[in-house]
């Protein structure tokens, strides 16, 4: 039998009505009472164009207080929400609505005016003119509902539409209390977009836990610099780009006491940057976890930083982490467990079949255990290339490269950047000839801007091995 609770919200409302909910960087207030009206009367307005239980609506938005109300409007209708990522071409978002099978599209202002192919497609201020239609509205939350689609490259090039349940967000907000505990005042900042896992993750957190969420559009150091220091903001969600950023900005000052957390995701930090942080008293925890964990699902602790450079920390309390396979050096395949993992991809047995074993996500990251229990990831996810927190999938870059007629062959990897991390450099074997300028100029049509190969290195042959293929790792040895 599923397990049953009142719907989140409105039990919130009911028990902290006048605590702040969300604070914007203009200085304004939205109370928990104030956000739960809003986001029924945004249900009703969204009803109003056909959205109902079971449907699949597109959020397509920036973070913003429209896209707050619609999220918890699709709760209360008991739709899907498919979360779209704003950077990506139209290209790519054509084909993550064909295969979430979206119906309808809410969008903001920004985004209202792309060529997308959906059914029908609304901005902001076309679904707030709407006259409300009273409908019944979700009182409880079944837990093994779904909630929220979010996509995620897979190694094959092609993204998938990770499932996320009511139940996969309550226990990932649970999993987080147990880690990082809770104060009274607590408050968590977002500038992570709210269509990535990690942003969507702490805007539930907030409700759950009845704290507070400074919100803001976009990272912007001056701003989050500002919140941290004068707004008694006390976690922060942050990339490494994101830290080293703030850390610069910092300079000779100090943070105040308020600020407890740093919660570090997007890959381990360099030993340099958790030094300095350790210097100014910031307390990091880095995280490890992925879209299809509903943001983290093993943790680092602040005091074992330095001690633990590189570790991603250890399973948080209801996850499991074992390392499948493992070598001689014992680096294995990541497996994990625990009922904050998603239970598939949407409409993809094969994948499903290939990554969800006996109830264990196969991550396809290599990593190992110390002898304490600590992770290590060695390969994200094998080839991945983590670029200023975003994920980039080599393949995914291949194969648009491969589609243009004068390219034979393709092969990318990801090169250490001072800026971003990492960025993409591929290298092409060409059938005829075509300028470096002309390749990346018909790969913005099919990629977003942060996929684009920082560098096109033209070669004769790709490397590979007695399978006929490819050998990335070589890629970097030619010269």
């Amino acid at each position: 039998m599923s397990e049953i609770i009142p719907h989140w919200l409105s039990k919130r409302a009911n028990l902290s009505p006048e605590n702040t909910a969300l604070e914007l960087v203009d200085g304004s207030n939205i109370t928990f009472l104030e956000l739960h009206k809003k986001s029924v009367q945004m249900a009703n307005k969204i009803a109003a164009l056909g959205v109902a239980k079971g449907t699949h609506l597109g959020i397509l938005s920036a973070n913003n207080l429209n896209m707050v109300y619609i999220l918890h409007a699709v709760s209360y209708l008991g739709a899907v929400g498919v979360l779209l990522n704003t950077r990506l071409s139209d290209d790519e978002i054509n084909y993550q609505l064909q295969d979430a099978e979206v119906s309808i599209l809410i969008t903001d202002e920004e985004n209202s005016n792309r060529q997308l192919q959906v059914n029908e497609s609304y901005s902001y201020d076309e679904v707030n003119k709407q006259t409300e239609v009273q409908t019944v509205l979700q009182k409880e939350l079944n837990l093994a509902q779904p909630f929220t689609i979010i996509y995620t490259s897979g190694t094959t090039g092609f993204p998938k539409g990770v499932v996320h349940t009511y139940g996969n967000h309550w226990w990932s907000a649970i999993s987080s209390a147990l880690n990082l505990g809770l104060e009274k005042n607590d408050k968590w900042l977002i500038s992570l977009p709210l269509f990535h896992v990690s942003g969507l993750s702490t805007l539930m957190k907030s409700v759950m836990y009845g704290m507070p969420i400074y919100l803001m559009k976009k990272f912007d150091v001056d701003l989050v610099h500002d919140a941290i220091m004068r707004k008694e903001v006390t976690i922060v969600s942050v990339v490494t780009l994101m830290m080293q950023r703030l850390m610069e900005k910092l300079n000779s000052e100090s943070y105040p006491r308020t600020l407890r957390c740093f919660l570090l995701g997007g890959g381990p930090a360099p030993k340099i940057l958790l030094e300095k942080a350790k210097d100014k008293n910031i307390p990091v925890f880095q995280s490890y976890g992925m879209t299809e964990t509903t943001s983290q699902i093993a943790t680092l602790s602040a005091q074992d930083a330095l001690d633990k450079i590189g570790s991603a920390g250890k399973p948080l309390l209801p996850a499991e982490l074992e390392i499948k396979n493992p070598g001689i050096d014992g680096v294995g395949e990541i497996i994990v467990k625990g009922p904050m993992v998603t239970e598939g991809y949407y409409k993809n047995e094969a994948a499903n079949e290939q990554t969800l074993v006996n109830g264990w996500l196969h991550t396809g990251d290599l990593g190992y255990l110390d002898d304490a229990g600590y992770l290590y990831v060695v390969d994200r996810r094998t080839d991945l290339i983590i670029s200023g927190g975003e994920n980039i999938y080599p393949s995914e870059i291949e194969n648009a490269l491969v589609k243009l007629p004068e390219i034979e062959e393709a092969g990318v990897i990801g090169v250490a950047d001072e800026t971003w991390g990492e960025v993409p450099v591929a290298y092409v074997v060409l059938n005829e000839p075509v300028s470096e300028t002309d390749i990346l100029l018909n790969l913005g049509k099919q990629l977003a801007k942060y996929k684009l190969p920082k560098e096109i290195i033209f070669i004769k042959e790709m490397p590979r091995n007695a399978s006929n293929k490819l050998v990335r790792n070589k890629l970097k040895d030619i010269t």
